[in-house]
């Protein structure tokens, strides 16, 4: 029971970060889910629910998508699929997130003491690739376009649009992936489904924040979630 009731509280508040800021369901839901199913599992629910949850989401945001951008970084992903799925099969798991958590962590201390980057073509293509290596490998596309998106000084609701228009393509590949190659069980699809009722929830408490939170307020809670991805990512590698 106890069990169950974590597995909800995950769900609903990952839910709700996510509607409101674009970015939050994978970063919050996957380490947690970790906790309560083996890695296979945790993965796959997650690329379910955040599929759900885009789906939902993709008809209000159309006009803040920047196109340029999302056809960039899926292009950049479809080089990135491949690559995660091989670390997730054949790598030591330890060490891929020692690193990541190193890299999440000196990159968001460099975004909080204001260092910007300059958009590119390529920069995009290279956040796309580098997202949907860690989606495949470790079911976590967020830190890569969150890092990205923040160094460019994105604004806010851009960044949700283009994020979950992006997540789309992401999840639903990233999910055909694991399945083929990772291989399913009844348990991924029975807990996703038990969790349906609490993602539509979260969406739409998310979406009644969303319009409360300042750029601000954005840009804060933004670092927070990134130093907590990269601190949880560190002591996992240990």
């Amino acid at each position: 029971m106890d069990t169950i009731l974590i597995f909800i509280i995950i769900i609903l508040v990952a839910s709700i970060l996510q509607t409101s800021t674009g970015f939050g369901f994978s970063i919050l839901a996957t380490p947690f889910l970790l906790m309560i199913f083996e890695a296979r599992e945790a993965i796959q629910i997650n690329l379910i629910l955040s599929l759900v949850i885009s789906c939902a989401l993709i008809y209000k945001i159309f006009k803040d998508i920047d196109y340029g951008a999302l056809k960039r970084l899926i292009t950049g992903s479809v080089a990135g699929l491949p690559i995660g799925i091989i670390i997730f099969l054949l790598l030591d798991m330890n060490k891929l997130k020692l690193s990541i958590s190193i890299i999440i962590l000196i990159l968001t201390l460099l975004l909080i003491f204001n260092v910007r980057i300059r958009q590119t073509k390529g920069r995009d293509i290279t956040a796309g690739g580098l997202s949907g290596l860690l989606t495949t490998s470790i079911g976590m596309p967020g830190p890569p376009l969150l890092l990205y998106f923040s160094g460019i000084g994105s604004e806010k609701e851009k960044l949700r649009a283009t994020t979950l228009a992006f997540y789309l393509f992401i999840y639903l590949f990233s999910l055909l992936i694991q399945v083929v190659f990772a291989g399913t069980n009844k348990t991924v699809w029975v807990s996703s489904g038990y969790a349906l009722p609490f993602v539509m929830i979260g969406l739409y408490l998310g979406q009644l924040l969303f319009v409360k939170i300042n750029q601000y307020a954005f840009r804060i809670f933004t670092y927070i979630i990134l130093l907590f991805t990269g601190f949880y990512l560190l002591v996992e590698s240990f």
